[in-house]
This record gives C-alpha cells, sequence and structure tokens, in this order.
C-alpha cells in the first residue's frame, strides 16, 4: 500500500484546520466569559424628601392672620447628627438600633426637612421669623412693640419601625416648646410633645420615606393648632 504525500497532507489539512478553529472558538469563549464576570457598575442611592406638604389653599379673607411666630432651628438629639440616611428599626430584634438603608438617602439632613414642613404649615395664617431675625423684626407698631412668641421644637424620632417582617409604620415624635420673648428673658408660655405613626404601605425605604411624609404633616398640623390653641 502506497501513501503519497499528496494523500498525507489531504488528510493532514482538515485536522489541522479543525484544531486552529477549535482554537480560536476556545479563546473567544474565555474572553466573553471574563466580559460577563467584570463587576457591573455601583447603583446611586435613591434621593428622597417629603414631598408636596399637605397645606391647603384656604382663601385669605376667611381667617384672620395671627401674629409673627419665632421659629427656632430644629435640633434632633435622637438622630446622626447631619446625616442624610434613611433609617429603619427592627422592634422584635434590637429595637434600639438605628439600620440604614443602602441605596437611600435624604436630599437634606431630616430636620431641615421637618423644619420646612412646619415652618409651610405655621405660616399659613402669620409670619414665620427665624429666631435670630425675631428681635429686630418685631418692634412695629401694629404689634405694640412686643416681641414675637418663639417656638422651639426637637425631632427625637424619625424612623421606618418593623412590627413584624410584613409591617411597619413611620414614627416622628416632636417635642415642642412656645416661650414670650421679653427684653427681661424667655417666660414659658407651654410644652407638648406631638408623637404620630402612620402605616407603611411596603416594607422597604419608599414605604417608610412615604409613611414619614405623612406623619410629618400630621404632626406639623398638630404642632400648629396647639400653638394657636394657647392664644399664640
Amino acid at each position: 500500500m502506497q501513501i503519497t504525500m499528496k494523500n498525507i497532507a489531504g488528510r493532514a489539512y482538515p485536522s489541522s484546520a479543525r484544531g486552529i478553529f477549535d482554537s480560536i472558538f476556545a479563546v473567544l469563549a474565555l474572553v466573553l466569559a471574563g466580559c460577563s464576570a467584570l463587576p457591573s457598575p455601583p447603583t446611586r442611592p435613591v434621593q428622597y424628601a417629603l414631598g408636596p406638604s399637605a397645606v391647603a389653599d384656604a382663601p385669605a379673607q376667611r381667617l384672620a392672620p395671627l401674629p409673627p411666630l419665632a421659629l427656632a432651628d430644629l435640633d434632633a438629639p435622637g438622630l446622626p447628627d447631619g446625616s442624610n440616611a434613611v433609617l429603619y428599626r427592627l422592634a422584635y430584634a434590637e429595637a434600639q438600633q438605628l439600620r440604614p438603608y443602602s441605596l437611600a438617602r435624604w436630599s437634606q439632613p431630616p430636620a431641615q426637612l421637618v423644619q420646612q414642613r412646619l415652618r409651610e404649615q405655621l405660616g399659613q395664617r402669620r409670619a414665620i421669623l427665624k429666631a435670630e431675625d425675631a428681635a429686630a423684626q418685631a418692634r412695629d407698631a401694629a404689634q405694640g412693640g412686643r416681641l414675637p412668641t418663639l417656638l422651639r421644637v426637637e425631632l427625637e424620632e424619625f424612623s421606618h419601625i418593623f412590627s413584624s417582617a410584613t409591617e411597619s409604620a413611620g414614627v416622628v415624635r416632636l417635642r415642642a416648646t412656645l416661650f414670650d420673648v421679653t427684653r427681661a428673658g424667655e417666660l414659658l408660655r407651654g410644652h407638648q410633645v406631638f408623637t404620630v405613626r402612620a402605616p407603611a404601605r411596603s416594607a422597604d425605604a419608599a414605604g417608610g420615606v412615604a409613611a414619614r411624609a405623612d406623619a410629618s404633616n400630621q404632626a406639623a398640623q398638630q404642632v400648629a393648632q396647639w400653638v394657636e390653641q394657647l392664644g399664640r
């Protein structure tokens, strides 16, 4: 049996070509697998605010205007100082621990958000002054030279609290103190704690944010009504 060089080449060519193609496919497969294993870009946290306030557009002539009120900057002793983290607590597991949602942030620190909501609610029938500007702006003939009443508010609780894995609520607690300001100092007029719980529609950051917005609206309305009941 004679095997010519032509026959050997004819048999070797398909085999070697197939090996080359197999090698190319293997390299491409490794490249594609490497690309799919690359880390995906990090997801940016979602920013939240309290949304539109619940202030009603009542005709100005319906209710007489009230005297100006000075609103001090809110303190938030129960929250991390200056933090924009959206926090939650598990009432059924280490209830004292504040836990942050990893992909959610407030657009401003909660104390600033709640102060703005209070200013909107209180300002429906009166001018709202900054505490440091009150003395300068209050010596008005219409006010008889009297300094405006001063409202100090502390934000003690601003949490999304889970009573179970599926049931939760937004909780806002405000401690309000009202003073008459005289040239001799501040005279206490009243003191009240307002705690509002609003059920969350979902067990996540968005549900907790919406619940705290509802609770903040209700708390601001209660503070405004209380100030009016004290004749201020």
